[in-house]
């Protein structure tokens, strides 16, 4: 028997795609659980690197100033010649800060940090991960989803979500194909380790006997002792290569200097390189590693599942069955797209090309990604403008406040250009309305005055233009003048799917 669910959403997982959904529900009042089947919370490094388009997801979460606390920009390469020389690279060069984009750099921080950091942001926001507790069978019906716990406990739930990782058992219940390449020759051993004998201000790499191949990597995690050591393996590796004798030997053969005082969390890395053909079926929906799998190169993987999250969070709130078809409709393409961009830079390193540890590819920050041809972009808007429906919304510094502060938190924005007497919808906690201003220009009362001009920059604004912003911070509409009047009918459409 099925005990009636007091919750709407029940989340299976709790890495960061899981976790940062939980977050995004909480603060918006929805009910849910998140069950995690790991005893203990997750204490290895593999994913560290922190986009820059996550970061603003994390600010708007109100946990990226934590984040970067204990985290730190990416470290110049340190390479270890054979010939006992040494030489410096940058995986990317770092970029200086702009009014549209505050945090132009990858943050490097550990992936168990980044768990530990939003379980504590969830926690304050009342919620909790149940651990030790996993998803072993659900039944969907038209009133919900039957969900039956580790546990023994059968719950009913009106949504079931997949965060449950690359293995995900809610994944292959659904039938749903994960199309891809797994690559049993290219495998990675990946450990958090502790040394003596290495400055912490550089990557130490040792190349292997083929030019630009790699033979050993030990990478500083910020805000730790440890380091991440890598090494690619055998194409049958042996379980004793996890002992820390045999790390210990791996690193006496290219630096005898250098000892393991601890060896942590070890893993093996097998190249598997796979997404989904669906991320919707039903009321359950697949989010995170559970609808993709990446190479780590280029620190894509985690970040694509937090941005999953962040997408279907606030579309879960509304509970609109048209909305929730836009999740698969947006993030199934850009999926693909990252998973392209993440397989195509392993294979550079497969190959050993020269560029091998290049990470200077714009598109890795993730700012530009867009949702131009989705179906909640408002495509009647005018060709003028840089800014299109889709598009991120960028931040500037207006005044005593930036945009990102204007845009923060689970409710629409709309940003009112230059025109003071336009027709609006009435403000409401679902609705926030600011205007923006020109110094001196007539102003509505209580307008945030852009005293140095970067909200009309970044917005590419010279007329009256007004920017429906949605609660993930992409533009739902945008009506330049003489259309300006329309953005009443342009927030009641997009409302009537959210």
């Amino acid at each position: 028997m099925f005990t009636e669910s007091k919750f709407t959403v029940m989340i299976a997982g709790a890495g960061p795609t899981g976790l940062t959904l939980a977050i995004d529900l909480a603060r918006r009042g929805v009910p849910f659980r998140i069950v995690e089947k790991s005893p203990t919370p997750y204490d290895g490094s593999r994913g560290k690197g922190v986009q820059p388009r996550t970061q603003e997801i994390l600010e708007d979460l109100g946990v990226l100033d934590s984040f970067r606390k204990f985290g730190g920009d990416y470290p110049e390469l340190l390479i270890h010649r054979p010939d006992g020389t040494t030489m410096t690279r940058r995986m990317a060069e770092q970029h200086a800060p702009t009014p549209a984009v505050p945090y132009p750099n990858s943050l490097m921080v550990p992936q168990w940090r980044t768990a530990e950091l939003l379980t504590g942001r969830l926690a304050e926001l009342g919620g909790r991960v149940e651990l030790g507790v996993e998803v072993t069978g659900f039944t969907q019906h038209e009133g919900g989803v039957d969900v039956t716990l580790s546990t023994g406990e059968r719950v009913t739930t009106t949504y079931l979500v997949a965060a449950d990782g690359g293995r995900s058992t809610i994944r292959r219940a659904l039938g749903v194909g994960f199309a891809g390449e797994t690559h049993d020759t290219e495998r990675m051993l990946i450990a958090d380790v502790r040394l003596t004998g290495l400055d912490r201000d550089h990557w130490h790499v040792w190349p292997g006997a083929q030019p630009n191949s790699l033979r050993l990597g030990l990478c500083p995690l910020p805000g730790t002792e440890d380091f991440q050591l890598t090494a690619p393996l055998a194409e049958k590796p042996d379980p004793e290569d996890l002992e820390p004798a045999a790390l210990q030997r791996l690193v006496d053969e290219v630096q005898a200097q250098v000892s393991l005082t601890h060896v942590g969390w070890t893993s093996l890395y097998r190249a598997n390189i796979r997404m989904v053909d669906r991320y919707r079926v039903g009321n359950v929906f697949l989010a995170g590693d559970a609808a993709h799998v990446h190479s780590p190169a280029g620190g894509q993987g985690l970040n694509t599942g937090v941005q999953d999250a962040f997408n279907l969070g606030w579309k879960l709130a509304t509970g609109d069955d048209a909305l929730l078809d836009t999740y698969e409709a947006e993030r199934l393409p850009v999926a693909a797209e990252v998973l392209s961009i993440s397989t195509r830079l392993h294979r550079r390193h497969v190959e050993n090309a020269e560029d091998a540890m290049r990470r200077d590819d714009p598109v890795l920050r993730q700012l530009s990604l867009t949702y131009r041809d989705g179906p909640l972009a408002d495509g009647t808007q005018s060709a003028s403008g840089l800014l299109h429906a889709g598009d991120r919304a960028p931040d500037a510094p207006c005044g005593s406040t930036r945009v990102f502060d204007l845009l923060r938190g689970p409710h629409w924005t709309l940003l009112v250009f230059d025109a003071p007497d336009a027709e609006l919808p009435p403000e409401s906690p679902d609705l926030h309305i600011h205007h923006i201003v020109r110094p001196g220009a007539p102003a509505a009362e209580g307008a945030v005055v852009d005293r140095d001009g970067h909200a009309h920059e970044a917005y590419d604004v010279s007329a009256p233009a007004t920017f429906l912003v949605r609660p993930d911070n992409y533009l739902a509409s945008v009506a330049h003048h003489p259309r300006i009047a329309e953005v009443s009918t342009g927030y009641r459409g997009a409302r009537a799917l959210g």
